[in-house]
């Protein structure tokens, strides 16, 4: 008789599907998977180290680097720590730009993990309609920050500047006519309030074609039905929150069960899976995005009747107008020294959490009354999913550990923070 034995095999760390610096080392028995071992590090970027160096206000670009597919959302939690710290009271003006920021954050990230989980499975076209929308949505980050991608937008009190009056216009050139850039530009005319109104009203659309290329496609239900089952009392025990708990059964949102800002003033459902498999984390990932779509035109309401201050007025905590620090030497002061020394933060802890897109994202912050944080400890929830990567893939095949990996939608920046 030959022997039979199983075999390795290394998935990545440059393997397209792994969605980042992962390297998975797979035991097979044929093609069946008997064990997955996943190796992280080699990504490992010591930001909750490097936070200890810096004052309060340099840690907040930090942030985006951690999941930059949802950068403003990981501001948040953090921000929001340092205001539970500093017992500061945000505008309520800046607390609904912030919803709103964080709704299209989670669009844009449920946009890649779209496009890159079908693209995974074998269905490109997703992957270049998903990039569509999401450039309008980048365009929105561009005009309130400067930045398409780290917008260090939120700042400890507020944000960091009001929405602006007009959106920047596409320019005629050698690609694009003056009569194309002029149906290019019809929805930028005004504010971009205006504009993101606009792309609320088109968006639900584009979903249903989303859902047409895949929802009953044949192919994609072969590939993701029954794949990656995860029951509900295990996905808890595993840590799991967001989509991929909510997938499995479990209504567990912080949005509705601890809510922040203002989400407990609007309306909006929480979707919740059956089956905990892939497909069912599809589904609830497809509707999170009508729903986030119908939290940002409730936001885009409330902000076009309500003006105000989009940052609290202590000068210790936020800087002074330019214009008045240009004309008033007490404003100088406080600028030079927030942007030199910094803000000093009582001595105490904090955790805050936010709905992140993927999941419940916290930041555990420890203050000694300095200006920088003594301790900071991030909780990210791409982290717990990928410890139950192992559980998920055994008895299924190498194909389908794609698969699983594209549902628990993995960006490596949270992970090896």
């Amino acid at each position: 008789m030959a022997e039979l034995r199983n075999y390795t095999m290394n998935f990545g760390p440059q393997h397209p599907a792994a969605h980042g610096v992962l390297r998975l080392v797979l035991e097979l028995d044929g093609e069946v998977i008997v064990r997955a071992d996943p190796h992280i590090g080699l990504l490992h970027r010591a930001t909750e180290k490097l936070a200890e160096t810096r004052t309060f206000i340099q840690s907040v670009p930090y942030m985006d680097r951690l999941d930059y597919v949802s950068m403003m959302c990981n501001e948040h939690a953090y921000v929001m720590a340092i205001e539970k710290l500093l017992g500061v009271e945000v505008p309520e003006r800046a607390q609904y730009i912030r919803v709103m920021f964080d709704e299209i954050t989670r669009i844009l990230n449920h946009l890649l993990w779209i496009g890159a989980h079908a693209l995974d499975v074998g269905a490109m076209t997703v992957f270049l309609y998903a990039f569509r929308e999401r450039e309008d949505l980048m365009d929105c980050y561009e005009a309130v920050s400067g930045a398409r991608l780290h917008a260090a937008y939120y700042r400890p009190g507020g944000v960091y500047r009001d929405l602006p009056a007009s959106m920047p216009h596409y320019q005629p050139s050698k690609w694009h006519s003056a009569s194309a850039v002029q149906k290019m530009n019809a929805n930028r005319q005004g504010s971009m309030l205006d504009f993101i109104q606009d792309f609320t009203d088109r968006f639900p659309a584009c979903v249903d074609e989303y859902e047409t290329l895949l929802t009953d496609n044949r192919i994609w239900k072969q590939r993701t039905v029954g794949i990656g089952v995860v029951d509900p009392d295990r996905a808890v025990a595993l840590g799991f929150t967001g989509p991929m708990l909510r997938g499995s059964g479990i209504a567990w949102d912080l949005r509705k069960k601890q809510p922040y800002e203002v989400y407990d003033r609007l309306d909006f459902d929480i979707p919740v899976g059956v089956n905990g498999d892939c497909y069912d984390r599809y589904l609830v990932r497809i509707e999170e995005m009508r729903e986030s779509n119908r939290i940002i035109r409730q936001c885009v309401d409330w902000l076009r009747a309500n003006p105000g201050p989009v940052i609290v007025g202590d000068h210790k905590v936020a800087p002074p107008h330019r214009e008045a620090m240009k004309s008033n030497m007490e404003e100088l002061i406080h600028h030079f020294k927030l942007f030199t020394e910094g803000m000093h933060v009582p001595a105490g802890e904090a955790y805050a959490a936010v709905e992140h897109p993927k999941g419940e994202f916290g930041v555990y912050l420890l203050a000694d009354g300095a200006n920088k944080p003594y301790r900071l400890k991030i909780r990210a929830p791409g982290y717990a999913h990928l410890a139950a990567l192992d559980e998920m893939v055994r008895g299924h095949m190498i194909a389908d550990v794609v698969a699983i990996i594209g549902t628990q939608d993995i960006v490596f920046g949270e992970i090896d923070r």
